[in-house]
């Protein structure tokens, strides 16, 4: 009796606990949003204008306003213009352009000129770890650090933030039938989740 008790426990709160963490993680972005923005309003307009949800209406349409800019030059130019004041801060500019490589590595609009997923294989065995390819140009890699054919790969550690960036060649990856999302859900829970086979090919195997 104890068994089955636990085991449907269990079985909730593995069922209810992604849900509420993820709408947990809406809520606080949405309250930060209407916490942050909602001061300003308030010292803009009277308070009878004010109305609660306005901070982050505001900041949404701040948001999807900039992506729109983002795609005429002239905002384009002048944003290039501003980052070159960071990348002259001693501090600021490693930190910078860090996260801002990060994020453009996973943006809609950057351009990937390899298969972004793929399977590496270790040393002489039949081992193989997924990873993503995060360079390919010769001239942005660290000279003598790799052969002229090799690449920049990150092999991401599962149940934890962080991994390694390794320099192999080309010969050694294997592109990897997976989106981004897959492979980042499949490798942070270690395999745990699996792959939800395509309803197409759940039709072939009848």
């Amino acid at each position: 009796m104890l068994r089955f008790i636990g085991r449907n426990i269990i079985t909730g709160l593995v069922t209810i606990l992604p849900v509420i963490l993820t709408a947990y993680l809406l809520y606080w972005l949405a309250v930060s949003a209407e916490s942050a923005l909602g001061h300003l309003i308030r010292f803009m307009v009277p308070d009878r204008f004010y109305r609660p949800g306005m901070g982050l209406a505001v900041g949404l349409t701040a948001i999807f306003i900039v992506g729109l800019l983002m795609h005429t030059y002239v905002v384009q130019r002048l944003f290039a213009f501003g980052e070159q004041f960071l990348f002259r801060m001693p501090l600021i500019k490693s930190v910078y352009r860090a996260i801002r490589d990060f994020f453009n590595y996973f943006s809609p609009t950057g351009k990937k000129e390899f298969q972004q997923v793929v399977s590496v294989g270790i040393g002489n065995t039949d081992m193989r770890v997924i990873g993503f390819v995060t360079q390919t140009k010769p001239e942005r890699i660290p000279k003598n650090f790799g052969e002229q054919d090799s690449i920049l790969v990150y092999l991401p550690l599962s149940y934890m933030i962080g991994g390694y960036a390794v320099l192999v060649p080309k010969s050694a990856v294997r592109p990897v039938d997976m989106t981004m999302e897959e492979a980042m859900r499949f490798t942070l829970t270690a395999g745990v989740t699996g792959l939800k086979t395509p309803p197409s090919e759940n039709k072939k195997k009848k």
